[in-house]
């Protein structure tokens, strides 16, 4: 097993203090959004076996059987197939989409294809893979996640009392859903933004207004304010407004599919996904948007967003369920005095602390002196498969892998 050096990304959107909370470190008075676990190439954890450290992308490269097991590397290939973070939303992030496996893999082709730079901003696909993804609140957590009922959403804009706004509130009220949501998303991104900014300022202090008085939608007037005044004039404000806004409380997750539009607004979390880049943006940001690609990739149906609960187990493992394969996240809450939690060795897995201390321990024969790492919070430990260890301590861990 090896302890991580982590990268931390500081993008924009990052929030100055949240993950120095977590690290015990000071801020630097910079935003620091995404602390990375895991080998995407952009930027690998690093592990030291002795020699310095060393890219953990290239040491699994080096020997990829022993490193994920063979079982792993059949079924998706000679790398780590999921990465594990912990986000930090200080300000809302971009609205946004991704593809499915076959969506990203043609993408990718076509892109190619035609010699566009991967590095290019006018890309869509930096590779061939798609990247559904969760994120588990540490924190509360605010978001918006997938289309809510068209009828809900024209009585929301209704209530904004913006006449600019009730050509939308008619489409959604008399064309069947799939339409009613193209045609409005089509409109409201299609739009010139110069020619948006009037009806987007407005409706944001309509719903600051709302949000002031009370009420059923007071929430999400609240929400659709607050990112109109970090992106002003954003034709992505009236497209956040199609979506449902969710608040997770600490230890709730939501799961995001293929083409379910979506954006964290604040709040600290873990989030794991498929090991890709591939992201088509809606709104809310000043990098490229594609439309007609875009509008190709996205589900154009109402849903819940379905908040998830982690699942208990004898064993103490509570596991956060979802359809995909490249990756498995759960938590073991570990109490001071319990019993050592042993742990699936058949597979790669990140161990994350997030809470107290943790101590991660070879299982070894009873005369021998086992190795063991100590995890304080925001600490982790990269475990390769065959080598059985076990947990305890007293805090929090998320164990990621692949389903086995």
């Amino acid at each position: 097993m090896d302890r991580l050096t982590n990268t931390i990304r500081p993008y924009a959107w990052g929030s100055t203090t949240a993950i120095p909370e977590l690290l015990g470190t000071s801020p630097t008075g910079e935003p620091q959004a995404e602390l990375w676990m895991g080998a995407h190439p952009g930027a690998p954890s690093r592990v030291d076996r002795g020699s310095g450290p060393v890219p953990l992308d290239q040491v699994i490269a080096a020997d990829p059987r022993a490193e994920l097991g063979s079982a792993a590397v059949e079924r998706f290939g000679p790398r780590l197939p999921f990465l594990l973070k912990v986000l930090a939303a200080g300000s809302p992030l971009s609205l946004q989409v991704h593809p499915d496996l076959a969506q990203a893999a043609a993408g990718f082709a076509d892109e190619e294809a035609r010699g566009i730079p991967v590095d290019a901003p006018h890309r869509n696909y930096k590779d061939a893979n798609h990247k559904p993804e969760m994120i588990v609140a540490l924190t509360p957590f605010e978001g918006l996640c997938g289309f809510r009922h068209p009828q809900e959403t024209a009585d929301l804009l209704s209530g904004l009392g913006v006449d600019s706004l009730k050509p939308y509130v008619d489409i959604l009220q008399a064309h069947p859903e799939a339409a009613a949501l193209r045609e409005v998303l089509t409109a409201v991104l299609g739009a010139e933004r110069h020619a948006m900014a009037g009806t987007v300022n407005e409706a944001a202090e309509a719903a600051a207004r709302r949000a002031a008085e009370g009420g059923p939608h007071a929430d999400a007037y609240a929400a659709y304010a607050a990112i109109a005044h970090t992106y002003p004039g954003d034709p992505g404000v009236i497209a956040a407004m199609l979506l449902n806004h969710i608040r997770l409380q600490p230890g709730e997750a939501l799961f995001l599919g293929a083409g379910i539009p979506h954006a964290y607004l604040s709040g600290l979390g873990v989030e794991i996904m498929a090991n890709s880049d591939n992201v088509l943006r809606c709104g809310l940001t000043p990098k490229h948007v594609d439309v007609p690609e875009l509008l190709r990739i996205v589900r154009f149906e109402s849903a819940d967003p379905g908040v998830l609960r982690p699942e208990a187990s004898a064993n103490g493992e509570e596991l956060y369920t979802t359809p995909i394969e490249e990756f498995r996240l759960s938590r073991y809450a570990l109490a001071a005095g319990g019993a050592p939690r042993a742990l699936d060795d058949r597979t790669a897995q990140i161990l994350l602390c997030t809470e107290g201390t943790a101590t991660v321990r070879a299982i070894g024969t009873a005369d021998e002196q086992q190795p063991e790492l100590a995890l304080a919070p925001g600490q982790s430990a990269y475990v390769p498969a065959g080598e059985q260890v076990q947990l305890l301590g007293e805090g929090t861990v998320f164990r990621a892998t692949v389903v086995a």
